[in-house]
């Protein structure tokens, strides 16, 4: 087993039981219009939406979660069965050790076994494909049939984990070399630390076709690599940088402001956040902690978390007068407190006050 399989262990296990959400998301400064005159029936309600040009029948996204290491395959083939029944878009969890030794990759071939008819997203490290190029990230779309491909970006976690890779020079000219060349579309995510309006602009101009903001308030990857490796020297520096980053709805609305499609993740944890985002402007709004938890149980337990949050934006929405996603946009949430605040300060300073 390589130290990279081990690591995804330690991070599974970590993540099952761990306290490690930090940070704000800001959905509590973002409130939802109510319509007391929806004129529309909530049986009605229209959940399905597109996204790079797949129907999918939910907005609600499976962010990638896990994979490489053989403990990870059971949660990878029950959350794959959800995406599969409810026609969910979903991501797998970082490739690279499979990469490194085939043996791993059935950990993640399973997910495409189990939902042969989903939107799958492969997952490779910003970091791999500068250091290995579009080889890894050819093997990471061949080895689950992938519509799409998710570049990774993790330098909060790198500089907190004590292995971890402290070199990010070349990434963004490894990006656009992919962009350039590649066949299916290509997605970047931040991993909890959350995108800036300017560092969207730069990786859209670099070819990417959709964001995943991955924004601060949800999972924590300097808290995961603190309880990982509570002793080292990296987790008395990690304890500074656990609430670090751009809270997901500024990132959010920052990026959304390019016109380009947008996931939005980090702190989403119930149907009305999911609401919230699609309202800010998201294509789609991610979620993998809560859904890894329930998966960690059974599938039963995944299937009706799932189902509730489901139900909770189809009320959101007919309580907005939203028959269809598209029509949240409309629905003009209202900002308030220090996410208001953060975005007002963006806003003069780009400009130029």
């Amino acid at each position: 087993m390589t130290r990279t399989s081990s690591r995804k262990l330690d991070h599974l296990r970590i993540c099952a039981t761990g306290d490690v959400e930090r940070g704000r998301t800001g959905f509590d400064d973002v409130h939802l219009v109510h319509e007391a005159l929806p004129e529309c029936t909530m049986d009605g309600i229209d959940i399905s939406t597109s996204f790079l040009g797949h129907r999918l029948a939910s907005p609600l996204f499976i962010a990638g979660m896990t994979g490489g290491h053989p403990e990870t395959e059971e949660i990878n083939r029950r959350v794959a069965s959800a995406a599969e029944h409810f026609g969910m878009g979903m991501g797998v969890g970082s490739q690279r050790a499979a990469l490194e030794n085939r043996e791993l990759e059935d950990s993640f071939t399973i997910v495409r076994e189990t939902a042969p008819h989903a939107f799958l997203c492969a997952n490779l490290g910003i970091v791999q494909l500068r250091d290995h190029g579009i080889e890894w990230a050819e093997r990471a779309v061949e080895m689950i049939d992938a519509q799409a491909l998710v570049i990774h970006l993790n330098f909060l976690q790198e500089a907190i984990q004590p292995e971890g890779n402290h070199n990010a020079i070349g990434c963004l000219d490894a990006l656009q070399g992919l962009c350039r060349e590649y066949r299916v579309p290509v997605i970047v995510k931040e991993t909890g630390a959350g995108i800036s309006g300017p560092t969207a602009r730069k990786i859209l101009g670099a070819g990417a076709k959709a964001i995943d903001i991955g924004g601060s308030g949800g999972t924590s990857w300097a808290a995961v690599e603190v309880l990982r490796a509570p002793k080292a020297a990296s987790a008395r520096t990690g304890h500074h940088f656990l609430e670090w980053g751009i809270p997901t709805v500024v990132s959010l609305i920052e990026v959304a402001e390019t016109g380009a499609p947008v996931i939005a993740t980090g702190g989403v944890r119930t149907g009305i956040d999911i609401a919230k985002s699609l309202a800010l402007g998201a294509t789609l709004a991610g979620m993998a902690l809560p859904l890894f938890r329930a998966g960690m149980k059974d599938t039963e337990t995944l299937f009706n978390t799932i189902e509730g949050l489901h139900q909770q934006l189809r009320v959101a929405m007919f309580l907005t007068g939203s028959r269809v996603v598209q029509e949240l946009r409309r629905s003009r949430p209202r900002l308030t407190g220090p996410t208001r605040q953060m975005l007002e300060s963006i806003r003069e300073e780009s400009n130029g006050y």
